[in-house]
C-alpha cells in the first residue's frame, strides 16, 4: 500500500470530526482536504447554539486560519465553493448524550457517516476536575455510544495521549490497552463512578458552606475543582488531570465499544508543524512551550528553588522591615515565582521523563505504507528519524512559539 492508496481511503467517505477547532483537529481537516479532495463530506461537530453559529465558528477558527493558506492557493477562486461543498458544520457537544443532537439529526448522520475521529478534549494540565471528566472521560463514552448507531461505520479513531500509561515508570513502556480501573500504582484501583460522586459531594459541600457567597462562589468552586483534579490524579499515579481523565476515557471506550472497529492514537508532546503544510505553524503555546515563553519574557528564572526557601523569605523580610516600600516589586516577583513553581510542578514529569515509548505498531504502519521504500513519504511522513531535532527546535519551533507569544501580547492572536 503506497501513500496514494492511503489518501484514496478517504475518497467518497463521510467523516465526522470532533475537536476540529483544536490544534490537531485543524491539521487533520486541512490534511484530508489537501491530499484527497475527493472526500465526500466532513461533518465538523463544534460547540455552538445552532448550526449557523457553528458554521461561523468553523469559518473563523478553522478554514479562516493561516494553516489553510496552501489549500487556498491550490483552489484560488474556487476555495469558498470547495469548502462549502466538503464541510458541513454541526452544533453539538460530546459532553451530552447523542452529542447534543436531536433525533432527526442523529438518524441522518448515522446513515451517512463512514468514519468518526474523536479529537475533542480539554488539554489543560490544570483543568477543573468536573470539566475534564465531562469532556475527556464521559465525552469519549458518548462518542462511542453514538458510533454504535452508525450502520456503515468503518472506523472510530480516538485521539488520546501516550502518557496515559505512565506514572513514575522507567524503561520501555509497551503499547497496551488500559483495563477498567487500572492505574500506574499497582495497589490502587480506580472507580470512575466513585470519582463522579466525589465531585458532586465536593460541590455540594461548597454550596452549603457558610463562607461561600454569591460573589465568591464561582471562584471558590473553580479553585476547589482544580485542586481536586490534581490531587486525585497524583493519588492514582498520573502527573495531571488531563492525562488522568484521558486514561479514564480509554477505559470507558474499552468497556462500551463492543464490536466497534476502534483505533486509538496516542501522540506524546505535540509541537509546531515540521514541514506540512508549511514549517512552524502553531496555535497557542502547548505543553513545555510555556517554559520557552516564560524564559523569553523573564518570568521564569534560570534556576529552580523551593518556594519556602531563602529567596522568597529574604524578599518578604526586606519588604516588611522597610514598611512595604518594595511591595510592588515584591508582589511582581512573587507572582513570577509562583508562576514558575506551577510550571515546574506541571511539567517536571515530562522534562525529567525516564521512560521510552514502544513504537512497534507505528513502525509496522510505516512499513505497510511503503513510505520508507520509495513511496511518497512526504505526503504521510511520520518517521521521527527524518528530523534533525536540533535544527527543528532552534530554527522552526522556538521562533514559532515566540511569534505566537508576541501576537498574543499585541492582541492579534
Amino acid at each position: 500500500m503506497d501513500s496514494a492508496k492511503v489518501a484514496g481511503c478517504f475518497r467518497d467517505r463521510t467523516i465526522l470530526v470532533t475537536g476540529s477547532t483544536g490544534f490537531l483537529g485543524k491539521l487533520l481537516v486541512e490534511k484530508i482536504l489537501r491530499v484527497e479532495p475527493g472526500v465526500k463530506k466532513l461533518y465538523l461537530l463544534v460547540r455552538a447554539r445552532d448550526d449557523a453559529a457553528a458554521h461561523h465558528r468553523v469559518l473563523q477558527e478553522v478554514v479562516g486560519q493561516e494553516l489553510f493558506m496552501i489549500l487556498q492557493e491550490i483552489h484560488r477562486d474556487e476555495f469558498r465553493s470547495f469548502i462549502q461543498e466538503k464541510i458541513s458544520s454541526v452544533a453539538g457537544d460530546i459532553i451530552h448524550e447523542n452529542l447534543g443532537l436531536n433525533s432527526s439529526r442523529v438518524k441522518q448522520l448515522s446513515e451517512e457517516i463512514d468514519i468518526i475521529v474523536n479529537g475533542a478534549a480539554t488539554t489543560n494540565f490544570y483543568e477543573r476536575y468536573d470539566v475534564a471528566l465531562a469532556s475527556n472521560a464521559l465525552g469519549t463514552r458518548n462518542v462511542c455510544q453514538f458510533a454504535k448507531q452508525c450502520a456503515h461505520l468503518k472506523m472510530l479513531l480516538h485521539v488520546s495521549t501516550a502518557y496515559v500509561l505512565t506514572g513514575e515508570q522507567e524503561g520501555l513502556l509497551p503499547e497496551k490497552l488500559i483495563r477498567m480501573g487500572e492505574t500506574p500504582k499497582p495497589d490502587c484501583n480506580l472507580d470512575i463512578e466513585a470519582e463522579l460522586e466525589l465531585v458532586r459531594e465536593v460541590k455540594a459541600k461548597l454550596t452549603s458552606s457558610h463562607s461561600v457567597t454569591e460573589d465568591n462562589s464561582p471562584q471558590l468552586e473553580k479553585k476547589a475543582m482544580k485542586e481536586l483534579g490534581l490531587k486525585r490524579a497524583k493519588y492514582f499515579g498520573w502527573p495531571n488531570v488531563y492525562v488522568f481523565t484521558k486514561a479514564m476515557g480509554e477505559m470507558l471506550l474499552g468497556s462500551t465499544r463492543g464490536d466497534l472497529p476502534v483505533v486509538i492514537v496516542r501522540p506524546s508532546i505535540v509541537t509546531s508543524t515540521f514541514e506540512e503544510p508549511f514549517p512552524g505553524w502553531i496555535e497557542g503555546t502547548r505543553t513545555i512551550d510555556a517554559l520557552i515563553v516564560g524564559y523569553a519574557e523573564q518570568n521564569v528564572p534560570c534556576f529552580i528553588g523551593d518556594r519556602n526557601g531563602t529567596i522568597d523569605a529574604i524578599l518578604y523580610l526586606v519588604n516588611f522591615l522597610l514598611g512595604g516600600l518594595f511591595s510592588e516589586f515584591y508582589n511582581k516577583r512573587n507572582r513570577n515565582y509562583n508562576f514558575f513553581m506551577l510550571l515546574a510542578e506541571m511539567y517536571a514529569p515530562f522534562c525529567f521523563f525516564k521512560a521510552c515509548f514502544d513504537d512497534t505498531n507505528l513502525r509496522k504502519l510505516w512499513r505497510t505504507t511503503s513510505a520508507g521504500q520509495g513511496g511518497d513519504g512526504y505526503i504521510f511522513n511520520f518517521d521521527p528519524n527524518s528530523i534533525n531535532w536540533g535544527l527543528y527546535l532552534f530554527d522552526t519551533h522556538i521562533p514559532a512559539v515566540l511569534k505566537i507569544s508576541r501576537r498574543k501580547k499585541d492582541g492579534r492572536a
